[in-house]
């Protein structure tokens, strides 16, 4: 049984719901254009003046934040009494981690920031350029099986997360930190490091969102084949 799409028609009558469901979409949508821009430009350590303004972008993501809870909270203070609860809930909790993606996409623009020039990754690229590809080709697919409910492609999403997310990130830092590797500059190292690290927890993030298609309010954020 999924959260939203049971709800969906109830909330196109409801003006507040109703927007902040359009918010919450525009917040995604947002958060994925950052994000893209963000690993550009870590990658070709060009443009600065662009990194620093894209590092602005974040209070966009927070206008959003505060906007979706602030009407979702106002549509159940004047509601009599309210006739469900859990798809409000369910859209709030989305959006933190919405937001969390805002903030790791900014992580990534201080990296950017901090380094000097384009990074070298040496004999990491290909494991790099697997992560990287993975988790934009995951937000774009979020982004439609949330727009569209697809429960087909939120459970690919929800059991492939681990094998090509998870394991990816996991790999790239344990090369680096027992020395199987070794790279000619230890801070680009380091960067390297922890942009594996705010790849992998943008995927968390966007896996935490795509649960909120296939499974209940308490089990957001799990993966469906542990509560099958």
């Amino acid at each position: 049984m999924t959260i939203f799409k049971d709800i969906l028609n109830i909330w196109k009558s409801d003006n507040l719901l109703a927007q902040a469901w359009d918010d919450s979409i525009k917040m995604l949508s947002l958060s994925n254009d950052i994000f893209v821009q963000s690993i550009q430009y870590f990658n070709s350590g060009e443009n600065i003046d662009a990194v620093k303004a894209l590092k602005k972008e974040d209070q966009s993501v927070n206008d959003y934040y505060q906007l979706v809870r602030r009407k979702v909270l106002t549509h159940y203070s004047i509601d009599k009494p309210p006739v469900e609860t859990s798809g409000g809930l369910t859209l709030v909790n989305m959006v933190v981690d919405i937001e969390r993606i805002g903030d790791y996409c900014k992580n990534i623009s201080d990296l950017t920031l901090i380094k000097s020039g384009p990074m070298d990754f040496g004999e990491l690229r290909d494991d790099i350029k697997s992560i990287e590809t993975e988790v934009e080709s995951r937000f774009t697919k979020t982004i439609q099986a949330i727009q569209d409910q697809d429960e087909a492609l939120a459970d690919h999403l929800l059991n492939s997360y681990k094998k090509m997310v998870t394991k990816v990130s996991d790999k790239i830092v344990r090369k680096i930190a027992s020395g199987e590797i070794t790279l000619n500059d230890s801070a680009q190292g380091a960067c390297i490091v922890l942009y594996a690290r705010y790849l992998k927890r943008i995927g968390a993030h966007l896996k935490n969102i795509t649960s909120t298609i296939v499974n209940p309010y308490d089990k957001i954020g799990y993966n469906q084949q542990l509560i099958k």
